[in-house]
């Protein structure tokens, strides 16, 4: 089965995550079939936080990819700051 989830990089307590396309069984930070955003938690100032292709998202969807309650959560979280930009 192909889940959509966080994958972590970044140094020892600076983490960065990237919104990625696995199969379940392989290692959280193992390989990945695609990547589809970032997830930066410590961002500060004008840097970006958070950036997912919805598109890409909502294709892997179709194609039968379950997402994670923590990247189903950042989702929300992008597209109301997406429409908060656009009004």
């Amino acid at each position: 089965m192909v889940i959509i989830r966080l994958s972590r990089g970044g140094s020892k307590k600076r983490p960065f995550y990237h919104v990625t396309v696995a199969d379940r069984r392989e290692p959280r930070d193992g390989r990945c079939i695609d990547r589809l955003g970032f997830f930066n938690p410590i961002a500060r100032g004008q840097e970006e936080r958070l950036r997912i292709d919805v598109a890409a998202v909502e294709a892997w969807v179709a194609k039968g990819a379950q997402v994670s309650p923590r990247v189903q959560k950042l989702m929300k979280e992008f597209q109301a700051g997406a429409e908060a930009t656009a009004a």
